[in-house]
Protein backbone atom coordinates (compact mmCIF):
# COMPACT_ATOMS: atom_id res chain seq x y z
CA UNK A 1 0.00 0.00 0.00
CA UNK A 2 1.71 3.78 -1.33
CA UNK A 3 2.38 6.42 1.85
CA UNK A 4 0.43 9.04 2.68
CA UNK A 5 2.65 10.77 0.22
CA UNK A 6 1.77 13.48 -2.28
CA UNK A 7 1.09 11.46 -5.19
CA UNK A 8 3.47 13.50 -7.38
CA UNK A 9 6.24 14.19 -5.04
CA UNK A 10 9.75 12.96 -4.64
CA UNK A 11 9.32 11.26 -1.52
CA UNK A 12 7.25 9.27 -3.08
CA UNK A 13 9.29 8.46 -6.17
CA UNK A 14 12.03 7.76 -3.77
CA UNK A 15 10.01 5.40 -1.18
CA UNK A 16 8.99 3.42 -4.78
CA UNK A 17 12.44 3.51 -5.93
CA UNK A 18 14.57 2.19 -3.02
CA UNK A 19 13.26 -0.78 -3.06
CA UNK A 20 14.27 -1.59 -6.30
CA UNK A 21 17.54 -0.21 -5.91
CA UNK A 22 18.05 -2.42 -3.17
CA UNK A 23 16.54 -6.13 -4.88
CA UNK A 24 19.34 -5.31 -7.70
CA UNK A 25 22.17 -5.07 -5.06
CA UNK A 26 20.38 -8.54 -3.73
CA UNK A 27 20.99 -9.90 -7.07
CA UNK A 28 17.55 -9.44 -8.59
CA UNK A 29 17.69 -8.10 -12.15
CA UNK A 30 15.17 -4.94 -13.45
CA UNK A 31 14.05 -7.51 -16.11
CA UNK A 32 12.00 -9.20 -13.40
CA UNK A 33 9.44 -7.03 -13.95
CA UNK A 34 9.48 -5.24 -10.58
CA UNK A 35 9.20 -1.37 -12.01
CA UNK A 36 5.85 -2.58 -13.83
CA UNK A 37 4.75 -2.86 -10.69
CA UNK A 38 5.16 1.23 -9.96
CA UNK A 39 1.81 2.98 -10.55
CA UNK A 40 2.01 4.09 -14.46
CA UNK A 41 1.53 8.10 -13.06
CA UNK A 42 4.74 7.69 -11.44
CA UNK A 43 6.64 5.31 -13.27
CA UNK A 44 8.38 7.84 -15.44
CA UNK A 45 10.40 9.75 -12.17
CA UNK A 46 10.75 5.82 -10.64
CA UNK A 47 12.50 4.85 -13.56
CA UNK A 48 14.50 7.99 -14.00
CA UNK A 49 16.06 7.62 -10.09
CA UNK A 50 16.58 3.83 -10.38
CA UNK A 51 18.47 3.44 -14.09
CA UNK A 52 20.58 6.93 -12.81
CA UNK A 53 21.04 5.49 -9.30
CA UNK A 54 22.27 2.22 -11.26
CA UNK A 55 24.49 3.87 -13.48
CA UNK A 56 26.40 5.63 -10.93
CA UNK A 57 26.35 2.83 -8.47
CA UNK A 58 29.98 2.62 -8.02
CA UNK A 59 30.55 6.54 -7.23
CA UNK A 60 27.13 5.86 -4.93
CA UNK A 61 29.19 3.18 -3.17
CA UNK A 62 32.48 5.09 -2.58
CA UNK A 63 30.58 7.83 -1.24
CA UNK A 64 28.44 6.31 1.32
CA UNK A 65 31.28 4.08 2.69
CA UNK A 66 33.34 6.69 5.28
CA UNK A 67 30.16 8.23 6.23
CA UNK A 68 28.42 5.04 7.84
CA UNK A 69 29.50 3.27 10.21
CA UNK A 70 27.14 0.51 10.19
CA UNK A 71 25.29 -0.56 7.10
CA UNK A 72 22.16 0.08 7.39
CA UNK A 73 18.90 -1.96 6.54
CA UNK A 74 19.19 -2.64 2.90
CA UNK A 75 16.45 -1.10 1.54
CA UNK A 76 17.41 2.60 3.81
CA UNK A 77 21.06 1.86 1.67
CA UNK A 78 19.24 2.03 -1.07
CA UNK A 79 17.26 4.93 -0.38
CA UNK A 80 20.96 6.90 0.13
CA UNK A 81 21.91 5.67 -3.25
CA UNK A 82 19.16 7.44 -4.73
CA UNK A 83 19.10 10.27 -2.62
CA UNK A 84 22.80 10.73 -3.63
CA UNK A 85 22.12 10.50 -7.22
CA UNK A 86 19.44 13.43 -7.38
CA UNK A 87 21.56 15.04 -5.50
CA UNK A 88 24.01 14.90 -8.20
CA UNK A 89 21.64 15.81 -10.85
CA UNK A 90 19.15 18.70 -8.30
CA UNK A 91 21.99 20.50 -7.76
CA UNK A 92 19.84 23.91 -7.08
CA UNK A 93 17.71 21.93 -4.61
CA UNK A 94 20.36 20.39 -2.24
CA UNK A 95 18.12 20.44 0.94
CA UNK A 96 15.10 20.08 -0.80
CA UNK A 97 15.94 16.53 -2.20
CA UNK A 98 17.10 16.22 1.69
CA UNK A 99 13.94 16.82 3.16
CA UNK A 100 12.16 14.77 0.42
CA UNK A 101 14.44 11.70 1.02
CA UNK A 102 14.16 12.14 5.12
CA UNK A 103 10.14 11.58 4.23
CA UNK A 104 10.49 8.71 2.39
CA UNK A 105 12.84 6.88 5.30
CA UNK A 106 9.99 7.90 7.66
CA UNK A 107 7.75 5.03 5.85
CA UNK A 108 10.18 2.86 5.43
CA UNK A 109 11.43 0.06 8.03
CA UNK A 110 8.86 1.52 10.13
CA UNK A 111 10.57 5.24 9.79
CA UNK A 112 13.43 4.08 12.42
CA UNK A 113 16.11 5.28 10.14
CA UNK A 114 14.66 9.26 9.61
CA UNK A 115 17.49 10.60 11.62
CA UNK A 116 20.27 8.46 9.68
CA UNK A 117 19.34 9.48 6.16
CA UNK A 118 19.09 13.06 7.63
CA UNK A 119 22.58 13.33 9.03
CA UNK A 120 24.46 11.37 6.53
CA UNK A 121 22.87 13.29 4.01
CA UNK A 122 23.90 16.63 5.42
CA UNK A 123 27.08 15.38 6.32
CA UNK A 124 27.67 14.89 2.83
CA UNK A 125 26.18 17.85 1.54
CA UNK A 126 29.26 19.34 4.50
CA UNK A 127 31.72 17.17 3.24
CA UNK A 128 31.14 16.46 -0.57
CA UNK A 129 34.14 18.19 -2.23
CA UNK A 130 36.86 16.12 -0.40
CA UNK A 131 34.27 13.01 -0.63
CA UNK A 132 34.84 13.25 -4.31
CA UNK A 133 38.39 14.37 -4.32
CA UNK A 134 38.94 10.21 -2.84
CA UNK A 135 37.10 9.23 -5.49
CA UNK A 136 40.05 10.01 -7.34
CA UNK A 137 42.35 6.77 -6.99
CA UNK A 138 39.42 4.24 -6.87
CA UNK A 139 38.04 3.83 -10.85
CA UNK A 140 35.47 1.35 -10.32
CA UNK A 141 33.76 4.75 -8.04
CA UNK A 142 35.14 7.65 -10.16
CA UNK A 143 33.88 5.62 -14.13
CA UNK A 144 30.85 3.83 -12.34
CA UNK A 145 31.71 0.46 -13.71
CA UNK A 146 33.05 -2.52 -12.09
CA UNK A 147 37.00 -2.81 -11.68
CA UNK A 148 37.02 -6.26 -13.55
CA UNK A 149 34.68 -4.61 -16.37
CA UNK A 150 37.40 -1.85 -16.77
CA UNK A 151 40.10 -4.20 -17.19
CA UNK A 152 38.60 -6.09 -19.65
CA UNK A 153 37.08 -2.33 -21.74
CA UNK A 154 41.08 -1.30 -21.82
CA UNK A 155 42.55 -4.52 -23.13
CA UNK A 156 40.34 -4.98 -25.67
CA UNK A 157 39.68 -1.58 -26.37
CA UNK A 158 42.99 0.64 -25.87
CA UNK A 159 42.05 3.43 -27.68
CA UNK A 160 38.21 3.46 -27.24
CA UNK A 161 37.41 2.35 -23.92
CA UNK A 162 36.78 5.38 -22.37
CA UNK A 163 34.35 6.80 -25.20
CA UNK A 164 32.23 3.50 -24.22
CA UNK A 165 32.46 3.94 -20.61
CA UNK A 166 31.20 7.48 -21.26
CA UNK A 167 28.77 6.25 -23.31
CA UNK A 168 27.80 3.36 -20.56
CA UNK A 169 27.21 6.26 -18.43
CA UNK A 170 24.52 8.46 -20.73
CA UNK A 171 20.54 7.59 -20.67
CA UNK A 172 20.47 5.88 -24.36
CA UNK A 173 19.01 7.56 -27.26
CA UNK A 174 15.60 6.82 -28.57
CA UNK A 175 15.19 5.67 -32.35
CA UNK A 176 12.39 4.11 -33.91
CA UNK A 177 11.72 1.62 -37.05
CA UNK A 178 9.28 2.39 -39.22
CA UNK A 179 6.98 -0.16 -40.84
CA UNK A 180 7.47 -0.27 -44.36
CA UNK A 181 4.54 -2.04 -44.91
CA UNK A 182 2.01 0.17 -43.21
CA UNK A 183 4.14 3.86 -43.60
CA UNK A 184 6.85 5.74 -45.57
CA UNK A 185 9.77 6.95 -43.74
CA UNK A 186 9.27 10.76 -44.82
CA UNK A 187 5.54 10.11 -44.39
CA UNK A 188 6.12 9.22 -40.50
CA UNK A 189 8.63 12.08 -40.15
CA UNK A 190 6.15 14.53 -41.17
CA UNK A 191 3.69 12.70 -38.46
CA UNK A 192 6.30 13.74 -36.01
CA UNK A 193 7.18 17.40 -36.92
CA UNK A 194 3.57 18.01 -37.02
CA UNK A 195 3.61 16.15 -33.08
CA UNK A 196 6.28 18.89 -32.09
CA UNK A 197 8.91 15.77 -32.26
CA UNK A 198 11.80 16.73 -33.41
CA UNK A 199 13.94 13.88 -35.21
CA UNK A 200 15.94 12.96 -38.47
CA UNK A 201 15.74 10.25 -40.74
CA UNK A 202 18.43 7.18 -40.53
CA UNK A 203 19.31 4.26 -42.75
CA UNK A 204 16.23 2.64 -44.76
CA UNK A 205 13.52 3.06 -42.29
CA UNK A 206 15.38 4.20 -38.54
CA UNK A 207 14.65 7.60 -37.48
CA UNK A 208 16.85 9.10 -34.22
CA UNK A 209 14.31 11.06 -32.03
CA UNK A 210 16.21 14.14 -30.98
CA UNK A 211 14.89 13.81 -27.48
CA UNK A 212 13.05 10.48 -25.87
CA UNK A 213 9.41 10.61 -25.32
CA UNK A 214 6.54 8.20 -24.10
CA UNK A 215 5.22 5.60 -26.69
CA UNK A 216 1.60 7.45 -26.12
CA UNK A 217 3.31 10.32 -27.83
CA UNK A 218 3.98 8.22 -31.28
CA UNK A 219 1.65 9.09 -33.88
CA UNK A 220 0.19 5.70 -34.98
CA UNK A 221 2.44 3.43 -32.30
CA UNK A 222 -0.82 1.51 -31.43
CA UNK A 223 -1.75 1.20 -35.35
CA UNK A 224 1.70 -0.12 -35.84
CA UNK A 225 3.03 2.52 -38.01
CA UNK A 226 6.70 2.34 -35.93
CA UNK A 227 8.22 0.58 -33.40
CA UNK A 228 10.90 1.83 -31.11
CA UNK A 229 14.44 -0.16 -31.67
CA UNK A 230 17.92 1.02 -31.31
CA UNK A 231 19.41 2.15 -34.86
CA UNK A 232 22.34 -0.94 -34.33
CA UNK A 233 19.78 -3.48 -33.46
CA UNK A 234 18.13 -2.43 -36.95
CA UNK A 235 21.33 -3.77 -38.66
CA UNK A 236 20.28 -7.33 -38.11
CA UNK A 237 17.87 -7.26 -40.52
CA UNK A 238 19.54 -5.16 -43.16
CA UNK A 239 22.98 -7.83 -42.81
CA UNK A 240 20.71 -11.10 -42.88
CA UNK A 241 18.43 -9.98 -46.18
CA UNK A 242 17.03 -12.82 -46.64
CA UNK A 243 14.83 -13.23 -50.09
CA UNK A 244 11.48 -13.38 -50.22
CA UNK A 245 9.55 -16.32 -49.60
CA UNK A 246 12.75 -17.94 -47.76
CA UNK A 247 12.14 -20.51 -44.86
CA UNK A 248 13.43 -18.21 -41.42
CA UNK A 249 14.62 -18.90 -38.10
CA UNK A 250 15.16 -16.23 -35.89
CA UNK A 251 16.64 -17.63 -32.57
CA UNK A 252 16.14 -15.95 -28.96
CA UNK A 253 13.98 -13.96 -30.85
CA UNK A 254 11.97 -11.76 -27.97
CA UNK A 255 10.51 -9.38 -27.71
CA UNK A 256 10.52 -9.69 -31.11
CA UNK A 257 12.01 -6.42 -32.36
CA UNK A 258 14.20 -7.60 -35.52
CA UNK A 259 11.18 -10.65 -36.10
CA UNK A 260 9.07 -7.89 -36.87
CA UNK A 261 12.12 -6.08 -39.30
CA UNK A 262 12.75 -9.08 -41.01
CA UNK A 263 8.76 -9.26 -42.16
CA UNK A 264 8.24 -6.18 -42.73
CA UNK A 265 11.18 -5.70 -45.28
CA UNK A 266 9.95 -9.26 -46.76
CA UNK A 267 7.33 -11.68 -47.17
CA UNK A 268 8.95 -14.52 -45.59
CA UNK A 269 8.33 -17.95 -43.68
CA UNK A 270 9.80 -17.15 -40.61
CA UNK A 271 9.84 -19.41 -37.01
CA UNK A 272 10.67 -16.87 -34.16
CA UNK A 273 11.78 -19.18 -31.02
CA UNK A 274 12.12 -18.09 -27.65
CA UNK A 275 12.86 -20.28 -24.63
CA UNK A 276 10.58 -18.60 -22.53
CA UNK A 277 6.67 -18.62 -22.39
CA UNK A 278 6.42 -15.34 -21.41
CA UNK A 279 8.51 -13.80 -24.22
CA UNK A 280 6.84 -15.58 -26.64
CA UNK A 281 3.50 -14.31 -25.94
CA UNK A 282 5.31 -10.66 -26.44
CA UNK A 283 6.18 -11.46 -29.45
CA UNK A 284 2.94 -12.41 -30.35
CA UNK A 285 1.49 -9.51 -29.23
CA UNK A 286 4.21 -7.13 -30.89
CA UNK A 287 3.68 -8.81 -34.25
CA UNK A 288 -0.52 -8.39 -33.63
CA UNK A 289 0.10 -4.52 -33.06
CA UNK A 290 2.41 -4.56 -36.77
CA UNK A 291 0.06 -6.81 -38.42
CA UNK A 292 2.38 -9.23 -39.04
CA UNK A 293 2.59 -12.98 -38.95
CA UNK A 294 4.96 -16.09 -37.77
CA UNK A 295 4.73 -19.17 -36.71
CA UNK A 296 6.13 -18.98 -32.82
CA UNK A 297 7.60 -21.79 -30.70
CA UNK A 298 8.84 -22.00 -27.48
CA UNK A 299 11.83 -23.89 -27.24
CA UNK A 300 15.73 -24.21 -26.82
CA UNK A 301 17.73 -22.84 -29.66
CA UNK A 302 20.16 -25.36 -28.78
CA UNK A 303 18.34 -28.09 -29.37
CA UNK A 304 16.66 -27.38 -33.20
CA UNK A 305 15.02 -30.67 -32.78
CA UNK A 306 13.25 -30.61 -29.26
CA UNK A 307 11.20 -27.59 -31.33
CA UNK A 308 9.94 -29.57 -34.45
CA UNK A 309 12.34 -28.84 -38.01
CA UNK A 310 14.05 -31.19 -39.68
CA UNK A 311 18.15 -30.84 -39.89
CA UNK A 312 18.64 -27.70 -43.01
CA UNK A 313 15.39 -26.59 -42.84
CA UNK A 314 16.34 -22.84 -43.03
CA UNK A 315 17.65 -20.53 -45.73
CA UNK A 316 18.50 -17.85 -43.53
CA UNK A 317 18.96 -18.01 -39.04
CA UNK A 318 19.20 -14.97 -36.99
CA UNK A 319 21.36 -16.32 -33.98
CA UNK A 320 20.94 -13.24 -31.79
CA UNK A 321 22.78 -15.47 -28.57
CA UNK A 322 22.22 -14.50 -24.98
CA UNK A 323 25.17 -12.98 -23.59
CA UNK A 324 26.46 -10.58 -21.00
CA UNK A 325 24.52 -7.46 -22.90
CA UNK A 326 28.00 -5.48 -22.39
CA UNK A 327 27.02 -3.04 -25.23
CA UNK A 328 23.45 -2.15 -23.77
CA UNK A 329 24.23 -1.49 -20.01
CA UNK A 330 22.84 2.23 -20.06
CA UNK A 331 19.48 0.52 -21.00
CA UNK A 332 20.31 -2.32 -18.39
CA UNK A 333 22.42 -0.59 -15.79
CA UNK A 334 21.79 -3.42 -13.04
CA UNK A 335 23.57 -5.63 -15.46
CA UNK A 336 27.23 -3.87 -14.69
CA UNK A 337 26.75 -4.94 -11.00
CA UNK A 338 25.14 -8.15 -11.19
CA UNK A 339 27.58 -9.49 -14.07
CA UNK A 340 30.17 -11.38 -12.56
CA UNK A 341 33.87 -12.06 -14.68
CA UNK A 342 32.98 -15.85 -14.70
CA UNK A 343 29.62 -14.97 -16.23
CA UNK A 344 31.44 -14.31 -19.72
CA UNK A 345 32.65 -17.72 -19.95
CA UNK A 346 29.02 -19.15 -19.08
CA UNK A 347 27.65 -16.92 -22.09
CA UNK A 348 30.68 -18.25 -24.46
CA UNK A 349 29.72 -21.77 -23.57
CA UNK A 350 26.23 -21.37 -24.25
CA UNK A 351 26.83 -19.31 -27.66
CA UNK A 352 28.95 -22.05 -28.81
CA UNK A 353 26.68 -24.65 -27.77
CA UNK A 354 23.84 -22.88 -29.84
CA UNK A 355 25.66 -22.02 -32.57
CA UNK A 356 26.83 -25.08 -33.31
CA UNK A 357 23.37 -26.90 -33.37
CA UNK A 358 21.52 -23.88 -35.28
CA UNK A 359 24.22 -24.69 -38.07
CA UNK A 360 22.94 -27.90 -38.79
CA UNK A 361 19.14 -26.41 -38.98
CA UNK A 362 20.98 -24.37 -42.28
CA UNK A 363 20.58 -26.11 -45.53
CA UNK A 364 23.66 -25.72 -47.48
CA UNK A 365 24.11 -22.48 -49.36
CA UNK A 366 22.01 -20.64 -46.52
CA UNK A 367 23.24 -17.58 -44.60
CA UNK A 368 23.38 -17.46 -40.12
CA UNK A 369 23.70 -13.85 -38.99
CA UNK A 370 25.26 -14.47 -35.33
CA UNK A 371 23.98 -11.61 -33.01
CA UNK A 372 24.92 -10.14 -30.02
CA UNK A 373 24.47 -7.03 -27.70
CA UNK A 374 27.67 -7.33 -26.63
CA UNK A 375 30.98 -5.32 -26.76
CA UNK A 376 33.40 -8.25 -24.97
CA UNK A 377 35.64 -10.02 -27.80
CA UNK A 378 35.34 -13.73 -25.87
CA UNK A 379 31.44 -13.49 -27.02
CA UNK A 380 31.86 -11.88 -30.21
CA UNK A 381 35.27 -11.80 -32.89
CA UNK A 382 36.56 -14.61 -30.65
CA UNK A 383 33.16 -17.36 -30.65
CA UNK A 384 33.28 -17.35 -34.48
CA UNK A 385 36.66 -17.09 -35.24
CA UNK A 386 36.67 -20.51 -33.07
CA UNK A 387 33.53 -21.90 -35.28
CA UNK A 388 35.45 -21.10 -38.65
CA UNK A 389 38.61 -23.13 -37.41
CA UNK A 390 36.58 -26.13 -36.47
CA UNK A 391 33.79 -26.03 -39.07
CA UNK A 392 34.95 -26.93 -42.85
CA UNK A 393 31.88 -26.00 -44.47
CA UNK A 394 31.46 -22.53 -42.95
CA UNK A 395 32.90 -18.88 -44.46
CA UNK A 396 32.77 -15.69 -43.07
CA UNK A 397 31.27 -12.73 -45.54
CA UNK A 398 31.35 -9.93 -43.19
CA UNK A 399 31.98 -8.66 -39.63
CA UNK A 400 31.08 -5.40 -37.68
CA UNK A 401 31.35 -4.30 -34.04
CA UNK A 402 29.33 -0.91 -33.29
CA UNK A 403 30.56 0.53 -30.27
CA UNK A 404 27.99 1.85 -27.77
CA UNK A 405 28.03 6.45 -28.91
CA UNK A 406 25.45 9.14 -29.52
CA UNK A 407 23.77 7.40 -32.11
CA UNK A 408 23.46 3.97 -31.01
CA UNK A 409 24.13 0.71 -28.55
CA UNK A 410 26.70 -1.67 -28.89
CA UNK A 411 26.40 -5.01 -31.28
CA UNK A 412 28.14 -7.42 -32.83
CA UNK A 413 27.54 -9.07 -36.44
CA UNK A 414 29.12 -11.76 -38.31
CA UNK A 415 27.00 -12.89 -41.42
CA UNK A 416 28.24 -16.89 -42.00
CA UNK A 417 27.59 -18.72 -45.12
CA UNK A 418 27.00 -22.43 -45.22
CA UNK A 419 29.06 -23.62 -48.67
CA UNK A 420 27.31 -26.06 -50.50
Amino acid sequence: MPPALPPDSLALALWYAAPIVAQVMAGQSLADGTLEQVPGDIRPSVQDIVYGTLRRHGEGDALLAPLLQNPPYPIIRALLFCALHRLATWTDAPHTVVNQAVEAAGQLAEGRYKGLVNGVLRNYLRQQESLKEALADHPAARLWHPAWWLEKLQASYPKQWESIVSADNTPPPMSLRVNLRKCRQADYLARLEAGGIAAQARGEAGIRLQRPVPVSQLPGFADGLASVQDLGAQRAAELLDPAPGSRVLDACAAPGGKTAHLLERADLELTALDIDPDRCRQIESNLARLGLAARVRCGDASAPRAWGREPAAFDAILADVPCSASGVVRRHPDAKWLRQPQDILRFAYAQRRILERLWTALQPGGKLLYASCSVFPEENGEQVAKFLNRTADARRVSEEQWLPGAEHDGFYYALLQKLA
